[in-house]
């Protein structure tokens, strides 16, 4: 917000100067909490990946023992 000092040069009025100073401060704001959000984002990601691969590599392991066949070998 603008203090009351910037208020009482401008008699009240809102510039066009003030309002291009409120949306910098704005969009900085914004993209301080979108380089954030995109780190937190990022470390997610790559958990639930990391996840996904162990799960599918355990499920796999596991289903390979099950269905393995034996095969014996006999010389006559």
């Amino acid at each position: 917000m603008a203090s009351t000092s910037e208020k009482t040069e401008n008699n009240g009025k809102i510039t066009p100067a003030d309002l291009e100073a409120k949306f910098r401060e704005l969009q900085e704001e914004g993209d301080e909490a979108t380089d954030t959000a995109k780190s937190y984002v990022l470390a997610g990601v790559a958990a639930v990946g990391v996840v996904v691969f162990v799960l599918a590599f355990t499920a796999g392991k596991r289903r390979g023992k099950k269905k393995s066949t034996v095969v014996e070998i006999r010389r006559i």
